[in-house]
C-alpha cells in the first residue's frame, strides 16, 4: 500500500502524457483521452493527499518557492503562447518564399475569388490513399485564405456511397463544386482548372464572342499554325461560347453578341459589313480588330472614324534577330500600367509581321483613346513597304526621313460614348398642336481594341510568352470581365536539384552524423560539467 502511495505521482504523469498523446494522435477520440487525462489529475490530487504529512517540510523549503516561481513563469510564457496562438489564428497571413511563387495563386484566380457573390462549396471525393487528396487539400487551403466563401470538405468514396450516387461521382479524386443551384466538376488538382471550374460554375450567363470569317480570316476550328483553334479553347475554359459570324449574308447583328473579333482578314469587308459593324458600335457594341499589315482592306479607312491611325508600313526590329526571331517579330515589353488589359502584365509579346497602331491627332466626340502597348526603341516601322521573298538586310535597313524610328505602337485600346437618339416624334393629329417629343434611352458605350497583328493570337504563336495572355485581357476587358484581366493560373513544374554522389555523401554526413553528433557532445560536456561542479 505504502509503494502505491508513494507511486501516485509518476501514476499521475504517465496519465496525464498519455492523455496529451492521445488527444494529439487520435483526435476524433477526444472523450478516452480526457478521461485519461483527468484520471491522472485525480491521482495526482490523491498521491498529494495520501502524501500531505511527507510533503509539508519540503513546501516549506527554499527550493520549493524557486521551483514555484519557475513554474509560474513557465505557465506566463505558455498563456503568452497561447494568446499570440489565438491572435495570428484570428489574422492568418501567408507568405511564400519560392522564387516561382508555388505555394501562391495567380492574379486571376484571386480576383475571381475576390469577386465571388455566392458560397462556394467544394466536395472532394478521394479515398484515403490518394496520391492527389493533400495537393487538393493544399490548394483548397489557399483558395479559401483568399475568400471566406470557400467551403470545402473531403468525402471517402467507400464509406459515402450515398453520396457518390447524388452526385453520380464516377471517379475517385473528383471534386464538385457547388454555387447556388449551379454545379461543376474537375478530376485534376491543376489550379487553372478548379478556377476554370470556378468561373463558369458562377457566371449568370455564358457570353457570346463571334469571329468574323469570310474575308480569309483563320478559322476558330482549324488547329494547324494559322488557326485561332487555341484562343477559342482558352476562351470556352473562361465560360464563353464561340461562335464564327459571316455578316455577308445576314439579315441583322447576332443579339446576344459581347464581343466582335475581327482577326486579320485578307479581303476587304463588303460596304454593307462595316455598316452593320458601324451600327454595332453605335449600340454600344464591343470589337478587337487585328489588322495585319499588306491586306488592301478599307479597314485604316473604318478605324480612322473611332481615332484610330494605321499606316501603310512595317515594323522592323533587329534585336528580337538577337534572341533568334526575325526581323519581322518585334518585341514589345512597354505597356501602358493605367489601363486594365497591361497594368502589372509582366510578361512581353512577340508580334509575328505587325504594323503601327497610332491614336489619330483628331479623335471623334466622346472618345477616349490609350495606347496599350510599343516596341523598343531598337524597333522602326519601315513606310510604303512591301515584303518580297529573299530580303536582305539593305532591303530592310533604316531610311532616315522616310521611316519611323522607334517605340512603335503596336496596339490601341479607346471607348466611345455615343448620345442617346430622340425618339420618333408621334404623329400630330388634324387640327391639333404636334405632341411633344420623349427623350431617348440612354447613352451608349462602345469599346475598341486594335492591333497591328493577328498572328500573335493564332495556334503557331499563341503560348509564346505573354500573347495568349494578352489577347485574353483584351477580350475581358472588351467583355467588361474585370475579374478575368489578370495573369493566367500557371502550370506549376516540379523544381528539383541534381547533385554529384559526392555532394550527396556531403549532404549526408553533415546532417545525419556530424550535426546530431556535435549535439550529442557537447549535451555530454556540459552534463560532465555540472557534475564536477
Amino acid at each position: 500500500m505504502d509503494a502505491l502511495k508513494r507511486s501516485l505521482n509518476t501514476v499521475a504523469g504517465v496519465l496525464v502524457a498519455a492523455g496529451l498523446i492521445g488527444w494529439i494522435v487520435w483526435p476524433q477520440k477526444k472523450a478516452i483521452a480526457l478521461a485519461v487525462a483527468a484520471l491522472g489529475l485525480v491521482a495526482l490530487a490523491l498521491y498529494v493527499y495520501l502524501n500531505r504529512a511527507a510533503l509539508g517540510p519540503k513546501l516549506s523549503r527554499k527550493s520549493l518557492l524557486y521551483s514555484g516561481n519557475m513554474i509560474l513563469v513557465v505557465l506566463l510564457v505558455l498563456a503568452i503562447l497561447g494568446l499570440a496562438n489565438y491572435f495570428l489564428a484570428k489574422h492568418n497571413h501567408r507568405w511564400d518564399f519560392t522564387k516561382a511563387k508555388v505555394h501562391s495563386l495567380s492574379g486571376q484566380s484571386i480576383a475571381v475569388l475576390k469577386g465571388l457573390k455566392t458560397d462556394i462549396s467544394f466536395k472532394c471525393f478521394f479515398r484515403v490513399g490518394n496520391y492527389d487528396r493533400a495537393a487538393m487539400e493544399d490548394l483548397l487551403k489557399i483558395y479559401a485564405y483568399h475568400s471566406p466563401r470557400v467551403r470545402y470538405e473531403f468525402i471517402d468514396p467507400d464509406k459515402n456511397p450515398a453520396l457518390v450516387k447524388r452526385y453520380g461521382v464516377t471517379q475517385d479524386g473528383t471534386t464538385v463544386l457547388e454555387a447556388g443551384n449551379k454545379e461543376g466538376r474537375v478530376t485534376t488538382t491543376s489550379e487553372e482548372d478548379v478556377t476554370n471550374a470556378l468561373i463558369k460554375a458562377t457566371r449568370a450567363q455564358k457570353k457570346v464572342i463571334y469571329f468574323l470569317e469570310g474575308h480569309g480570316e483563320g478559322s476558330i476550328e482549324a488547329t494547324d499554325e494559322g488557326g485561332f483553334s487555341t484562343a477559342k479553347a482558352e476562351l470556352e475554359k473562361l465560360g464563353y461560347e464561340v461562335r464564327k459570324q459571316a455578316l455577308a449574308l445576314a439579315d441583322r447583328f447576332p443579339a446576344d453578341c459581347a464581343l466582335l473579333v475581327v482577326a486579320g482578314p485578307q479581303k476587304d469587308l463588303l460596304p454593307n459589313e462595316y455598316e452593320t459593324i458601324r451600327t454595332y458600335l453605335r449600340n454600344g457594341g464591343r470589337a478587337l480588330v487585328l489588322v495585319d499589315p499588306e491586306t488592301a482592306t478599307l479597314l485604316p479607312i473604318f478605324l480612322a472614324d473611332y481615332g484610330v491611325k494605321l499606316e501603310n508600313d512595317v515594323v522592323v526590329d533587329k534585336v528580337s534577330r538577337l534572341l533568334g526571331g526575325d526581323y519581322f517579330i518585334p518585341i514589345v515589353s512597354e505597356y501602358d500600367a493605367s489601363h486594365p488589359i497591361t497594368a502589372k502584365f509582366p510578361y512581353p509579346i512577340f508580334l509575328p509581321l505587325a504594323r503601327s497602331v497610332d491614336a489619330a491627332e483628331t479623335k471623334p466626340d466622346g472618345a477616349a483613346l490609350t495606347v496599350l502597348a510599343k516596341t523598343s526603341q531598337n524597333a522602326y516601322a519601315k513606310i510604303d513597304f512591301l515584303l518580297k521573298p529573299k530580303m536582305t538586310l539593305d532591303d530592310i535597313a533604316y531610311a532616315a526621313g522616310k521611316d519611323r524610328p522607334g517605340p512603335i505602337n503596336v496596339a490601341l485600346a479607346g471607348t466611345y460614348k455615343f448620345p442617346a437618339a430622340p425618339a420618333a416624334a408621334p404623329e400630330a393629329k388634324p387640327g391639333q398642336p404636334a405632341p411633344a417629343v420623349k427623350p431617348g434611352g440612354k447613352e451608349t458605350e462602345a469599346r475598341l481594341v486594335v492591333m497591328g497583328d493577328s498572328d500573335f493570337a493564332k495556334n503557331g504563336y499563341y503560348g509564346m510568352s505573354g500573347n495568349g495572355n494578352f489577347f485574353l485581357n483584351a477580350a475581358n476587358w472588351l467583355t467588361e470581365e474585370a475579374d478575368l484581366i489578370a495573369i493566367q493560373p500557371k502550370t506549376q513544374t516540379p523544381r528539383t536539384i541534381q547533385l554529384t554522389p559526392s555532394q550527396g555523401r556531403l549532404i549526408f554526413l553533415v546532417s545525419i552524423v556530424i550535426l546530431p553528433l556535435v549535439v550529442l557532445l557537447l549535451g555530454i560536456s556540459v552534463w560532465v560539467r555540472r557534475r564536477s561542479l
